[in-house]
């Protein structure tokens, strides 16, 4: 005969079904705002000279040697 699961026990594993289908759904937020909002260099530069910065401070923090 089957063993029957209290209430209780049967809420745990709902909740933990709903954890693990909410963890899902953040990663596939995450890839969709990764598409969205791809990086590029041309990105990375317009931020770069949004906070002041210049093309040769930019290569100077990356170790090149322009």
């Amino acid at each position: 005969m089957a063993v029957r699961k209290t209430t209780n026990e049967r809420i745990a594993l709902i909740d933990e079904k709903i954890a693990k289908k909410r963890a899902e759904i953040e990663s596939l937020e995450s890839q969709k705002n990764k598409l969205l909002h791809p990086v590029n260099m041309k990105t990375v530069m317009a931020k770069a000279k949004e906070v002041g910065m210049t093309p040769e401070e930019v290569a100077k923090k990356l170790g090149l040697d322009i």
